[in-house]
Formats: structure tokens, C-alpha cells, sequence
């Protein structure tokens, strides 16, 4: 745990209180933080620090019984008062009925959040036993949660008034699609969760990053001798020349990126120095103090900028500024247009957006034994293993990833942050090093999703088929490539749309510019092109007089079809299924606003509504590319499971599908194992969390390893070995024995007797799975993916025209997810990824130096969240573990389209310029004013 701060407290008078019912004593200065105070004297880590400002609530206690945010209490205010954290609300060991409510109801993802959104919860149930949904929404209105969508929030504080109880882990041969709590679930709810800051050595220096104040300048580094010297607490200063190998990437042949700058900053933001230091010393940094010269530099700012002739080469070996241009080319496109019965055409520019997670990035590193050891919150822990050792000029068998509990992610932390740098200042000190960003350093300095240009031409024949399809996509992938390659490449593939056509030409380009890297956010650019080619049917079907709905299922992909790039889908394309259970509701909610919206008229008011829908598909895994998962499973001598996991669970729940999996393979109930999650020296390479890949790719690892370590229990057992797959046969796990039986036939197998490796292991179950892809060619053709998620979702807002405002009041979702594994988590990803995609449509715009904290940065609160009904399609993927896809980026992509759709329904403006801010609209709104006058 974090040391206490002692080099704080001499000679201040103590501040008495009471803890979770217990004495507290503080030295602190009075004005000090109550969050540090919890956390680092009294190792109440459950309380969580966000942002240190007061504008995300992840810090929220109870004072006396009423919530504030600890993070703006000063100690003073404490003395002689009570205060409870998340540590307290269980009691003699038995949850708290808010606890299993969020357990019963998947309300806690990543979990960083949760410790707030209880104490506030708790604040209000002590005052209101039954509670309306409307008071829930204004008591928890202070917390932020970035992957919920708040719905199962609401629903789980709603449900205490019940009484309810833990809801019991499936039994064996039950566990896929049970609606079955996270198997980490109680870690998140009680506090005793370990997240990226939670957990650092008492000994550990502290690390602080000097960052570029300009967009793009050189620099000349001072006396950093002088500087250590004349500063108590300092230890040391780390710079380029430090760095063993001074470049990183995320593709093996472009490692572009410093991890700090020698002479030149190509972004706001960029590391061009590290300063090593006690805690103390490191919190009160003055970097004005730092000894650094900057000469500003013309910068490239934009797509305009970076295309433009004769600008400034971000990067010198990358001509025209351009990292890639990629493209799928099939049919006569040009041709084709000439026999188009209607025609449409637009372009749409969208932003950069915030990944916003609760959780800043954190980590430690430390030396063991002669290798480096890394406690960091990712979402890939193999690949951070591999390019710690590039840096760091060391054999990857040297370097061990241990991944803490991540709070959140969404892509975010694909890329590298403290990594590098906690790993250099360990080994050049010797000591443990620590490094947590505050909310403004991450905001500056991290990736962001690709700011797009797209411009899009459709056409089709006179009963509404799709004949052709042109795309060219821009992006603006910022000072180093990060993920820019697969984002050119993926969007070209989904340009089409999940529609059938023959005739296609799309592009994608991705430029240089002096801005963070762009890299992987939630989808890859795929919910910026679907922006472009939902507006181009919402278009062609209102030239044809169709219906938007049926114009859509019209040209739906299906099974047989063939994709852009010449692939057939085989299976699972449950694109149709989604339209037509979406269909009762579209038509009752476009009549409902049909209603309104005449009523409004008749009364003069501003107020109109509109129904918009947007369709999705999303091709699983890697593009193109080899794709693997390892899972294992081990079964020791005293009769436990261990499965050795090394897909990192962000909060989307693959800890929990992926037991399930197993389980249900193997024959044992999820209750029976114990859980190693992405530890590199402990488990196998189950890839990277990320491209909606885990529940298909290392879901089917876990099935097979299941059903390996099945086989295994049989031969050795001495049963009939070729029966293994049978399901009369029915295991159970009794101490140090196997008893499996089917109708009169027992057998026992004793593991006591077994050999044991070092671990105490005795047998153990492996499984692999590479899903079949193939390279595309020059033109795009091949096969990018081994299957693809298909959804689609229905907006109903409500636009203020006098004002420009727009609230959504309803999402409908309809997703094919192959088999929905865990519904709860499956919900659970479809609702938070909605309400992201409801804020990529309408608030969120991350400028640099500017929308660098949650106060400017606007991210959806819990009021700004709409209802939103989930719709499981199940068309079964035959390679998916029991069918089974992917859903964590699919619940985001059409929520845009689909509430754009709904803005032009409402007032016949078709915005082309995400997020639609106030100003954006109303100014739209009264040129069509003046058009029409």
C-alpha cells in the first residue's frame, strides 16, 4: 500500500475522527486532503482519486451520513465528525444490500467509479428507504461513470428496497448465458480492489514528467546536475540520452515515438524529461523551476494543414505529412453511378474525443531478481512486455507485466504512458518507482480517437438496391502513428455500411499533424464512417419516398452475401433480425413524434421530436492479421481450478465470460475456480484487449482449454477417453478427488496421488485459437475477419429549436451478439457504449490546452443518460465459443447516426459536423430559417 506520508506531519497538531466506525488520529496539515489522508495514512484505497477537482465524484464518502467529495474536504472539517468509505458498508463480513444489488445487476464494469456511486447510493437509502428513479438520477448526479450507461446503477439502487439477495453462481453445465454476477465483482464493491495507484511500495521514488507547453518547439535541456543538487528530495533527472532505445509503436517496423524527446516536441504534451524524487518533493514540483529552453516552432495543425503544399513535415521521412493511404477497390464504381436511379453525397468532419476513463494512468516498477517488474493498469500486457524490452534493449523473458484492476480503458491504454518510463527510473536507481498522472497530464498527453473527414457518395436503383459506393476517409493521426494504420485500413473495409453492393471504391488516409497521437478509441474510425454512410441511406431512402427502417433491411447484409472485399459471410449476419424486432418500435415511436411534434406547432413551442435509426457492423479481431489466444487451465492437488488468464478484463467483464466458458466445457460449476488474470511470467498471450475480440477469440481458447483439461481428467482417470465430450458423464470436484458418474458408472480419480509440477499443479488443460483470416490484397480483396457483429439501434430525441438543444429520450438497441454468454454483461457493454456514442454526438470536443480536466471536457452524466431498451439477437458464429461474438465497440457505433438521423427527422437539418453543439445547431437551424423565408 502507499506508504504514509510522515515527511508531512511533524509538528502539526493531531485531527481526531472516526473511520467506518472506528478511531482516526492525523497528523496532516488541516488543509490537506481528506482523500490522501484515507488513502495514503490510513490505507483506505477503496476511495478513489479521478480527478482531484471535484468533477467526476470517484472520491465520494459519507461525512456524518451525507456525501462529499473527499478530494475538496479539507481534513479540518473532519475532526470529531464520522466518516464511512466504501470499506465500511459491509458489516461482520456480510454485504450490504447496496452491495449485492450491484453485484445482482452488473452495476460496477471497470469498478473504479463504483466505491462513489455506493457512498452516494448509501447517502440516499439512508434517507429514503424506496426511492423514485428521479431521486436516484439527482442523489448519484455528482459521480461519474464512464462504461455503465447508469442504467443497471439506477435499476441496482432501485431493487434494495427489495431486500435482495446474492444471486448464487450457476451450477455445472450452466454457466453460458446465465445472467451470473462478475466473478471479481465483490473485489470492486467491497474496496479491497487494487487498481493502477493503489498499491505502491512504501519505498518507492516518485515520477515526474516535464511535458512540451507548445504544440511543436525544440528545447535545450539546462544544469540537471545543478538542478538535483540544489533540491532536497531529488534524486535524479531522466532524458533522452538515458533511454536505452528511444523509440516505441505499436506495429513491429514503425516505432516512431519517443519516450522523450531528444531536441524537438511535435505535440502539446509530449515527455521530454522525467524527475525522480520522494513524494513529497515530486507533489511540490515547481516546473517553472525545471531548467528547460523553448524555441516555438511553426506547427501543422488540421487536416488542411498537414495536406496542405509546402507545409512543414512533422515528421522528416514522411512525405506530404502522409503515415498511410489504403483502400478496397471492387466492380466499376464510376460506371456504376451513371445507372443510379437516386444519388447521394455529403461530407462529415468529426473530432477529437476523449477516452475520459475514471482511472488516470498508474503504475510502479521495480527490479527482482535481475528483471523488470511492472504493475500498471492496461489493456495489454504481452504487448507492453515486448516493447518494454525494446526500450529497455533486454530479452522480453526479462521483463514481467503484473496488470492491476484497469478503470477503464476503452483503447486508451493500448499505448504505452508510465510503462517506459517507471521501468527506466528502476533500473537506473535501483528502487521502486511510481509514477500517477493527474487528470490534466493524462487529458494532454494520451491518445484521442481520430478527428475524420469523410466524404461519401451512394447510390441506388429505382427499388431502392445499392449499386455503388465511394468513399475517401481523412484522419488526422497526430505527431506519432499509435494505431493510425489500423484505423486507414479498417475503415475502408466498414465504409459500405452493413449493406450489400457490388460496386465499390473507398479510401482511407491518415496524416501527421503536431497534435497528441490519435490512436485506438472504441471502434477503430469505424463510428466515424458510420456517421457518413448512415446519412447517405438516411438520404437515398427519403429521394425514393422508402421508409428509412425498410430501406435499410432492404439492402441488409445477410448470410450468402458477398463484403467489399470479396468476402462471403457464411454465417451469422443478423443484421435483418435486428431491423425487424426494432420495427414495432420505430413505427410507434415515429407516430408518437409525429403527434407531438403537430401539437407543438399548434402551441407555438420550440420544442419537436425526431426518431432516427443507424445501423452498425464491426469485424472481430485483428484486420487481416494473425490473431491468437492462449487460455490454460490447471488443476492442483487439493482439488481447485485455477485458470491462468491472460485476457485483461477492462470492465467488460471477459473475467466472468470466460470462466463461464470454461466451466461449461470442463463440467464444473464457475464456483470451483480461482482466477490469475494477465500476470505475463503466469498465464499465455490471450492478446490485447481490444477490437470487440475477446469473448470470440479467447472465448474460444477457454473452451478449448476447458474441454483439453476435460480429456485429460478422463485418460488419467482411466475412463473411456473417446467419451470425454459426453455430457451424461457429470463431474464434481470432492476435496482431493474427481468423481464423475453417468447413469450407474463411477469414477474416482485421487489427485493426491498424481505427480505434482512446482506450483502443486497436477493436471493441466491448454487452448488456442487463431480465428482464419487472409491478407488483403492491392485492391482490399480477402478476408479482413473471421465474423462480424451486426446491430442496430433507434434514437428518439427532443430538439429546443429556440435554443439548439437536444436531449435524447430513448435508445432502442438490437445487437446480433451470436450468443450472449453473460446477458448481464452483454447489457451492460451495449448501454455504456450507447451513452458514449450519445456523447461522440453531442458534447464531447476535446480541445488541446483547453478541455484538459472533467470541469471542460464534458462527458454524459447520469442525467444525461437516456433510457435504453437492449435487444439480444442471437445468429450463432459456428467458430464462436457456443456461437458467440463480440460487443464491447458495436454498442457505441450506430448511437450517433442513429440520433443525427433523428435531429434531421426532427427539423429537417442534417447535421454534418459531430459533436452538435448548441451553436452548431441553431446556427443550421436558422440558415434553414432563411432558406425557407
Amino acid at each position: 500500500m502507499n506508504r504514509p506520508r510522515a515527511d508531512f506531519l511533524a509538528g502539526t497538531q493531531a485531527t481526531e475522527f472516526r473511520v467506518n466506525g472506528r478511531k482516526a488520529s492525523s497528523r496532516s496539515p488541516r488543509v490537506a486532503r481528506l482523500a490522501d489522508v484515507l488513502r495514503d495514512e490510513l490505507g483506505l484505497t477503496g476511495t478513489k482519486i479521478g480527478c482531484n477537482a471535484g468533477d467526476c465524484g470517484a472520491c465520494t464518502v459519507l461525512l456524518d451520513g451525507r456525501q462529499v467529495c473527499s478530494c475538496l474536504t479539507p481534513l479540518g472539517q473532519v475532526e470529531g465528525r464520522s466518516v464511512t468509505t466504501v470499506e465500511g458498508l459491509a458489516k461482520n463480513g456480510r454485504l450490504a444490500a447496496l452491495q449485492i444489488a450491484f453485484q445482482n445487476h452488473g452495476a460496477a464494469q471497470c469498478g473504479i467509479c463504483t466505491p462513489g456511486m455506493l457512498m452516494a447510493a448509501a447517502d440516499l437509502l439512508a434517507r429514503k428507504r424506496k426511492p423514485k428513479e428521479e431521486e436516484v438520477r439527482d442523489a448519484l448526479g455528482g459521480v461519474l461513470c464512464r462504461c455503465t450507461g447508469y442504467q443497471k446503477i439506477v435499476e441496482a439502487v432501485l431493487d434494495v428496497a427489495n431486500r435482495p439477495v446474492l444471486a448464487p453462481a450457476p451450477a455445472a453445465g450452466k454457466a453460458i448465458g446465465a445472467r451470473a454476477g462478475k466473478v471479481d465483482g465483490i473485489a470492486k464493491l467491497t474496496g479491497i480492489e487494487k487498481y493502477g495507484a493503489d498499491a505502491i511500495p512504501d519505498d518507492a521514488l516518485w515520477l515526474r514528467v516535464i511535458r512540451s507547453p507548445y504544440h511543436r518547439a525544440r528545447f535545450r535541456l539546462g544544469d540537471l546536475d545543478a538542478y538535483v543538487r540544489a533540491r532536497d528530495g531529488i534524486a535524479r533527472v531522466l532524458t533522452a540520452k538515458d533511454v536505452p532505445c528511444n523509440g516505441f509503436g505499436i506495429y513491429p517496423a514503425i516505432k516512431d515515438q519517443p519516450v522523450l524527446a531528444e531536441t524537438e516536441a511535435r505535440f502539446r504534451g509530449e515527455a521530454v524529461a522525467a524527475v525522480l524524487g520522494t513524494r513529497k518533493a515530486i507533489e511540490t514540483l515547481e516546473e517553472a523551476s525545471f531548467p528547460v529552453a523553448w524555441e516555438p516552432m511553426q506547427s501543422v495543425l488540421g487536416l488542411d494543414a498537414a495536406m496542405s503544399e509546402g507545409a512543414p513535415l512533422v515528421q522528416a521521412d514522411k512525405p506530404g505529412n502522409l503515415l498511410l493511404d489504403g483502400g478496397v477497390r471492387r466492380g466499376n464504381v464510376s460506371a456504376t453511378f451513371f445507372e443510379c436511379a437516386a444519388i447521394a453525397e455529403g461530407t462529415f468532419e468529426t473530432t477529437f474525443v476523449e477516452h475520459a476513463y475514471i482511472e488516470p494512468e498508474a503504475g510502479w516498477a521495480r527490479v527482482v531478481d535481475g528483471r523488470i517488474e511492472v504493475h500498471v493498469t492496461t489493456q495489454t500486457p504481452y504487448m507492453d512486455r515486448d516493447e518494454l524490452a525494446l526500450v529497455m534493449k533486454v530479452d522480453p523473458g526479462r521483463v514481467r507485466i503484473i496488470p492491476t484492476a484497469c478503470g477503464g480503458g476503452f483503447g486508451g491504454k493500448l499505448d504505452m504512458s508510465v510503462q517506459p518510463l517507471v521501468a527506466l527510473g528502476a533500473v537506473l536507481t535501483g528502487r521502486p518507482v511510481a509514477c500517477v498522472y493527474h487528470r490534466p497530464e493524462s487529458m494532454a498527453s494520451t491518445t484521442k480517437r481520430h478527428p475524420a473527414r469523410i466524404h461519401a457518395r451512394f447510390g441506388c436503383d429505382k427499388q431502392g438496391l445499392l449499386k455503388a459506393v465511394e468513399v475517401d476517409a481523412l484522419f488526422d493521426t497526430g505527431a506519432y502513428a499509435s494505431w493510425g494504420p489500423t484505423v486507414a485500413t479498417r475503415v475502408p473495409i466498414h465504409a459500405t455500411g452493413p449493406y450489400a453492393v457490388r460496386h465499390v471504391r473507398t479510401r482511407g488516409r491518415a496524416f501527421f499533424t503536431h497534435c497528441h497521437p490519435s490512436g485506438a478509441f472504441r471502434g477503430f474510425g469505424v463510428p466515424q464512417g458510420a456517421i457518413a454512410h448512415e446519412a447517405m441511406m438516411d438520404a437515398l431512402a427519403d429521394q425514393l419516398g422508402m421508409d428509412r427502417l425498410e430501406f435499410r433491411r432492404l439492402n441488409a447484409l445477410k448470410a450468402g452475401d458477398m463484403t467489399a472485399t470479396g468476402q462471403i459471410l457464411e454465417h451469422s449476419a443478423g443484421l435483418g433480425q435486428c431491423l425487424d424486432r426494432l420495427q414495432p418500435h420505430w413505427r410507434r415511436l415515429r407516430a408518437d413524434a409525429e403527434t407531438f411534434n403537430a401539437r407543438a406547432k399548434t402551441l407555438g413551442s420550440p420544442l419537436r421530436r425526431g426518431v432516427g435509426v443507424g445501423c452498425m457492423w464491426y469485424g472481430i479481431g485483428n484486420t487481416a492479421l494473425a490473431n491468437p489466444s492462449t487460455l490454460r487451465i490447471v488443476l492442483s492437488a487439493r482439488g481447485r481450478l485455477v485458470f491462468y488468464n491472460g485476457a485483461v478484463d477492462v470492465g467488460q467483464g471477459s473475467n466472468t465470460t470466460l470462466t463461464q466458458v470454461a466451466a461449461d466445457a470442463l463440467g464444473l460449476p464457475v464456483s470451483c475456480f480461482d482466477l490469475v488474470m494477465g500476470d505475463t511470467d503466469r498465464t499465455l498471450d490471450a492478446g490485447k484487449t481490444s477490437a470487440s475480440r475477446q469473448a470470440f477469440i479467447s472465448g474460444k481458447a477457454a473452451e478449448l482449454a476447458g474441454l483439453d483439461l476435460r480429456r485429460r481428467i478422463f485418460a488419467t482417470a482411466g475412463a473411456p477417453a473417446a467419451e470425454y465430450l459426453d455430457r451424461r458423464y457429470r463431474l464434481q470436484l470432492d476435496r482431493h478427488f474427481v468423481v464423475f458418474r453417468k447413469g450407474g458408472i463411477t469414477h474416482r480419480l485421487d489427485l493426491s496421488k498424481l505427480p505434482r509440477d512446482a506450483n502443486g499443479d497436477v493436471l493441466a488443460g491448454e487452448g488456442r485459437f487463431d480465428p482464419p483470416t487472409t491478407a488483403l490484397d492491392p485492391n482490399g480483396q480477402g478476408k479482413p475477419y473471421a465474423t462480424y457483429a451486426f446491430a442496430a439501434q433507434i434514437a428518439q430525441v427532443q430538439v429546443d429549436e429556440a435554443l439548439g438543444t437536444v436531449k435524447v429520450l430513448r435508445i432502442v438497441a438490437a445487437h446480433d451478439v451470436g450468443k450472449a454468454l453473460n446477458p448481464i454483461q452483454v447489457e451492460g457493454q451495449i448501454q455504456g457504449g450507447a451513452l458514449q456514442g450519445l456523447g461522440l454526438a453531442l458534447m464531447e470536443e476535446y480541445v488541446p490546452g483547453k478541455t484538459e480536466n472533467l470541469h471542460d471536457y464534458l462527458i454524459p452524466t447520469i442525467g444525461d443518460a437516456p433510457a435504453i431498451e437492449c435487444i439480444l439477437v442471437e445468429d450463432p458464429e459456428p467458430l464462436g465459443p457456443s456461437g458467440a461474438k463480440g460487443v464491447g465497440e458495436p454498442g457505441l457505433i450506430p448511437t450517433a447516426p442513429a440520433i443525427l438521423g433523428a435531429i434531421d427527422h426532427a427539423t429537417g437539418v442534417r447535421m454534418c459536423q459531430v459533436p452538435v453543439l448548441p451553436h452548431r445547431l441553431k446556427a443550421e437551424l436558422d440558415a434553414r430559417s432563411g432558406r425557407r423565408a
